[in-house]
């Protein structure tokens, strides 16, 4: 059985007991059935993509180190939707590119990102590109619903800002999320840490039912997660 999501006190975070229940039980259960539901047509579509990728020369998969519970690092799953060398290639796009620089310091993330292939761009688009973190989901790393995984080169900048990372750790990141579909693209990362402090204060089946609707709204409108 996956350890208790509240398996530490936390005095900032207060949980009701129903809350509590959720989070330490009800939560994989949650997980298990969709996965169970959703692999009839998610796995086709999976292949899909995975041939369209491949015609293009490139790997299809993409994996990457995230931050999970408890602070513990695991290799977080992605359709690849960038260049070869992408992290090379954005250390000399901010070389040499002041504002994208400045862009990437305050977001940790750049609103027109040139490493991104035209294919990548619409597999963004439609949130296709998170698909294999199902498989996180699978293996207990992730959940469905839950704070964005940040990197591990992101924590210091992540635990520095307001105080919200206490909510984070308590929980399992989440392929969506009450930040991905409330500010995804107008805030900045480090507004990160209130959503993911608000989430775990709020954490309920009736709210993460409620998060998984939107986030067909927002795939249905191509606004990416």
């Amino acid at each position: 059985m996956a350890a208790p999501y509240f398996d530490f006190p936390v005095d900032s975070v207060p949980v009701s007991r129903p809350r509590r229940v959720y989070a330490n039980y009800g939560k994989r259960v949650f997980d298990l059935v969709f996965l169970v539901l959703a692999a009839p047509l998610v796995l086709p579509l999976i292949a899909l993509i995975v041939l369209v990728v491949s015609l293009t020369g490139t790997r299809p998969f993409f994996s990457q180190q995230r931050v999970g519970q408890g602070g513990k690092v695991f290799r977080c799953w992605k359709v690849r939707t960038m260049v070869r060398d992408a992290d090379a290639a954005l250390l000399r796009l901010l070389a040499e590119n002041a504002d994208l620089a400045e862009e990437w310091a305050v977001n940790q993330k750049l609103s027109r990102d040139p490493r991104v292939t035209f294919i990548g761009r619409l597999l963004r688009k439609t949130s296709l590109d998170e698909l294999p973190q199902l498989w996180n989901v699978m293996c207990g790393e992730m959940s469905l619903v839950g704070p964005r995984p940040f990197t591990p080169d992101q924590r210091g900048l992540y635990e520095a800002d307001f105080g919200g990372s206490a909510g984070y750790y308590m929980l399992r990141p989440g392929i969506t999320g009450l930040w991905q579909v409330s500010r995804r693209n107008s805030g900045s990362f480090a507004e990160r840490t209130l959503f993911d402090l608000d989430y775990a204060r709020s954490l309920s089946f009736r709210g993460d039912l409620r998060i998984v609707l939107q986030t067909f709204v927002v795939v249905l409108r191509g606004t990416g997660l």
